[in-house]
């Protein structure tokens, strides 16, 4: 075989291999991006009255662009709350929350987000009236069981100091010669 003939049969293998991978790698890229189009949306309640959400990217990815969430609340007794559209909160990308919208007791909350960012989540959220902190327990001021031996060194270190003082003004009122 010469040498043209085995670049020419390179080239056609090469360009072979190249034709049965393309659609391969087509298709792994449009799973991500048919996967990019979906939202997984966790629901919470936030300890008070109120629903917390975590929009992210189906394939875990966080959420770097804002979306429209939807929420609707049911209470046992038929009681609805919604739709409320939800807007995105400072504490961090993808993170929304509804404020204090539900009545004490248990809602079924369901958070839409609507195409193109498609996403749909479920959750039961007990609801709490909101509780202020317990006031502080009185703290009790005594002094040390040692009487006051823990007060260190700086007592000592201030006396030394005077009695330096004293015997530098005592030197140099006496310490002067008389010159007559």
């Amino acid at each position: 075989m010469t040498g043209i003939r085995k670049v020419l049969a390179a080239v056609v293998v090469g360009l072979a291999l190249t034709l049965s991978v393309a659609p391969a790698a087509q298709a792994a890229q449009a799973a991500p991006a048919a996967q990019a189009d979906k939202l997984k949306l966790t629901v919470a309640g936030d300890g008070a009255q109120g629903v917390t959400i975590q929009a992210t990217y189906a394939d875990g990815r966080r959420l770097e662009q804002v979306v429209r969430l939807v929420l609707t609340a049911t209470a046992p007794d038929g009681q609805r709350v919604g739709p409320v559209q939800l807007e995105p909160q400072p504490e961090g990308q993808g993170f929304y929350s509804s404020g204090p919208v539900l009545s004490t007791g248990t809602w079924k909350v369901s958070v839409n987000s609507p195409a193109p960012l498609a996403g749909k989540a479920t959750a039961t959220v007990q609801a709490k009236a909101a509780q202020s902190p317990p006031a502080p327990a009185p703290v009790a001021v005594t002094r040390p069981a040692d009487g006051g031996a823990g007060t260190g060194w700086w007592p000592l270190a201030a006396a030394g100091l005077v009695l330096v003082a004293a015997a530098m003004g005592v030197a140099m009122l006496f310490g002067r010669r008389r010159t007559d």
